[in-house]
């Protein structure tokens, strides 16, 4: 090229980039950063961010993210979400402008996760599209449908005596070591054909209990339909409080699909706790039993969320299980009785049937559910008849028996018939049954069929009855699954199956002598 034509060039191209320098105008972007004043355990404080709002994202140095929870004249109190161990007086924190949200979509069932939405299972990096803030509003009451079709558990109690609707919420409640997490975990086993996503939600557990909780999903294949968000009773107090509400974005993600949810919080007495004691570390005045005044809002804005959805929006449900540890039998403490009210109903597990070995230990008089009857599969309504009745009375004569009275005839029809209720309650642990088996061994107790077999031999002969129940023809086992009452014909098929199978088990009466 010509030294002309090259100087031309130049000329021409420096021009340009003066043209383009004088006309570019960076842009300005404010940022907020603030300094730390104080440290405690999980929470601190800061002062310089005059514009951040509750509820908002806060970053730390070092990559440490906190929740902006008091908002002071001069400063802010903030709850950590991780450990603080990285930080000291004087570390800088600079506002993100955002609230605090969590992965959701399908690339979640199957895996292990922390409420920030990070994978504990060496499974790879989340690969998700879409991010819910783990705030979100209950639906409204025009959004909401009834509560009509079963969440059937596999537990003879609860779908007979104690029926659990999709969209319920149902609380567990009972001393430690009673079963409630194995009450729960029996319900996730049952919906392996249900086409019920599960969510289990471990807040404060032990590493051990949830790694055991884990490995039995694992096990029994439970893992293909269920998400488990874990915060350790390790980690920071503000992983714990936001757990619950994390799971519960997670779950309504799904719901909002059309899909039916089922979530377990094991257990909101840890949530409760771990409030209590960011709210006391940030100064708020305490309440009852130390807890602040707004720890009833802080349940009763999560399981609102739980809810069956209107066919407009889907029709999605979301079925919440909160788990409660009471102590000494005390279902009137503070933070009992407040779940008691916020939630459709209460299974207690009492630890004197759990010592008698009566497994699922399931209170039946301090039980109830208060929406699961209306979905009750009708056919459970025909069998069932007065037998919560029955036990109750069996209970109360039981005791009075003790004295060794003399008994009259109805009395002890009455003892014996009981009996074998408390037998049928008994139900070995991750052993789930399904609706014609349950029904088939139901509608022989109901109808006197086991009064004459030998309470030794009621667990053999209930599970010989029970499986051959899966004998019988595909369009019977098909009706009774479905929402229609049980007709004269299936009803006498049933009783002929059970008289059938429990003839040879019939205590012969003894020969009288000359």
């Amino acid at each position: 090229m010509p030294a002309t034509e090259l100087l031309a060039h130049l000329t021409d191209t420096l021009a340009a980039l003066s043209a383009g320098s004088a006309a570019f105008r960076p842009a300005l972007v404010p940022r907020e950063i603030g300094v730390v004043l104080s440290v405690a355990a999980g929470v601190v404080r800061v002062s310089g961010l005059p514009g951040a709002g509750a509820g908002e994202l806060l970053q730390f140095a070092g990559g440490l993210y906190g929740l902006a929870y008091n908002l002071d004249e001069t400063e802010i109190g903030v709850v950590l979400l991780g450990e603080d161990a990285r930080l000291s007086v004087g570390d800088e924190v600079e506002r993100t402008g955002r609230v605090i949200d969590i992965p959701v979509g399908d690339e979640l069932i199957g895996r292990i996760i922390n409420p920030l939405g990070e994978p504990l299972d060496g499974g790879g990096p989340l690969l998700t599209r879409q991010r819910l803030p783990i705030e979100r509003p209950a639906p409204a009451i025009m959004d909401r449908a009834p509560v009509t079709v079963p969440l059937q558990t596999g537990l003879k109690v609860l779908d007979a005596l104690l029926p659990v609707g999709r969209g319920q919420r149902e609380l567990i409640l009972g001393d430690r070591q009673t079963g409630k997490t194995a009450l729960a975990l029996d319900a996730i086993l049952n919906q392996h054909d249900k086409q019920v996503l599960c969510i289990y939600c471990a807040i404060g557990q032990r590493a051990a209990s949830v790694a055991r909780v884990v490995a039995t999903l694992r096990e029994k294949k439970a893992l293909a339909y269920t998400i488990v968000l874990v915060a350790e009773g390790n980690e920071a107090p503000g992983l714990k409080y936001i757990a619950p509400y994390a799971a519960t974005s997670v779950a309504e993600h799904f719901m909002e699909q059309g899909r039916d949810v089922l979530i377990v919080y094991d257990d909101l007495t840890n949530h409760a706790r771990a409030y209590r004691e960011l709210s006391l570390l940030l100064r708020r005045p305490p309440g009852r039993e130390a807890f602040p005044g707004d720890i009833f809002y802080i349940h009763s804005r999560l399981l609102e969320r739980a809810t069956h959805l209107s066919p407009a929006l889907g029709g999605g449900s979301l079925t919440a299980l909160p788990i409660i540890e009471t102590e000494a039998q005390n279902i009137s403490a503070y933070i009992p009785t407040n779940l008691i009210s916020i939630t459709d109903g209460q299974i207690y597990l009492s630890p004197k049937l759990f010592e008698a070995g009566i497994l699922p230990a399931v209170d039946v008089g301090k039980s109830v559910s208060r929406v699961g009857g209306k979905a009750q599969l009708p056919a459970y309504r025909t069998t069932t008849g007065n037998l919560k009745l029955a036990y109750s009375q069996f209970e109360e004569l039981e005791n009075y028996a003790r004295f060794g009275t003399r008994l009259d005839e109805h009395t002890q029809r009455v003892i014996d018939h009981g009996q074998r209720i408390r037998s049928w309650l008994k139900q070995p642990e991750l052993h789930p049954m399904s609706v014609p088996e349950q029904l088939v061994v139901l509608l022989g107790l109901t109808s006197g069929y086991f009064d004459n077999i030998p309470v030794e031999k009621m667990p053999e002969a209930e599970a010989l009855l029970a499986r051959s129940s899966l004998g019988l023809p595909a369009e019977l086992l098909l009706r009774l699954s479905a929402q229609q009452p049980l007709n004269p014909a299936d009803q006498a098929a049933l009783l002929a199956c059970a008289k059938t199978v429990l003839a040879p088990f019939q205590e012969q009466p003894a020969a009288e002598s000359d």
